[in-house]
């Protein structure tokens, strides 16, 4: 009988106790990720709001800084010196991808021979959005679409032949151009405001906590309830999402069985005594 009690204890445990969202707290397999998130004794610059929980290291983080860093050999100043309001939003994107733990519900696979996987579609705060594209405006380029093209005869990225520098305001007309087209769809433009837990913020405040944890949690929660992405119903804020583990497919016929023998058994003072 004591056999059955403890089983049904194991059952009742296994069916209560949350299981590991593989979408949480993980970091990209790609070329400069660690495998898995932890803290950091120092991070660089505007990278330092993930110090405590990081995807990089603090090498990483301060090659990002760099006009021409060694993490790909991508050039900032392709068209003339990139204004310092502009391209403090190109670093903190930079550290985003390369330090939050917070991504993957929208890591996806990529065939790539530095990567295996990138983000795509991630939703990004309407005024991390706005206000890149507005500190951008007048800033030059020669492309769209910065993961490809360039001219690389050089070690680095130079504008491809027959191509011509323009400011961003001609090539990314809206907000909407810039960050949803100039890392292959990578972001993707929301109307949700910073603080709504359904957007993710490139720029926060670490002594307010990490606004995007809610963020993934949320997603991941939406990614499985519907993958395709459609639903809109949302889950009770910071409420752990619990599935019932493989044991209690495994467990629960013999409970069904053991149940009717325990109740005989321990009579009204064996439950009571639960």
């Amino acid at each position: 009988m004591g056999a059955g009690l403890v089983l049904l204890v194991l059952l009742a445990a296994s069916v209560v106790l949350p299981a590991r969202d593989p979408l949480l707290n993980i970091c990209m397999d790609a070329k400069h990720h660690k495998s898995k998130p932890g803290p950091e004794g120092k991070l660089h610059g505007q990278c330092s709001p993930w110090k405590d929980y990081a995807c990089c290291t603090a090498n990483t983080s301060s090659e990002a800084h760099k006009d021409q860093s060694n993490l790909y050999n991508f050039n900032w100043n392709h068209c003339g010196v990139m204004p310092p309001k502009c391209k403090r939003h190109f670093i903190q994107d930079t550290c985003l991808y390369e330090c939050s733990p917070n991504l993957g519900p929208w890591i996806d696979q990529t065939d790539s021979s530095w990567r295996r996987e990138r983000i795509l579609h991630v939703p990004l705060c309407k005024e991390d959005c706005e206000e890149w594209w507005e500190d951008c405006r007048d800033s030059v380029t020669c492309k769209e679409n910065w993961h490809k093209g360039w001219n690389w005869a050089t070690g680095t990225n130079r504008c491809p032949w027959g191509s011509m520098c323009r400011p961003f305001s001609e090539i990314f007309p809206q907000p909407r151009d810039l960050c949803e087209k100039i890392w292959s769809n990578s972001y993707r433009y929301t109307r949700e405001h910073r603080g709504s837990g359904r957007c993710i913020q490139m720029w926060f405040d670490p002594a307010q906590g990490n606004p995007n944890v809610v963020v993934a949690k949320y997603y991941a929660w939406k990614k499985r309830s519907s993958p395709a992405g459609m639903e809109d119903v949302a889950p009770e804020r910071d409420q752990a999402v619990c599935a019932p583990q493989w044991s209690v497919l495994v467990l629960l016929p013999l409970a069904l069985v053991l149940i009717p023998e325990v109740a005989r058994g321990c009579g009204s003072h064996g439950w009571g005594s639960l």
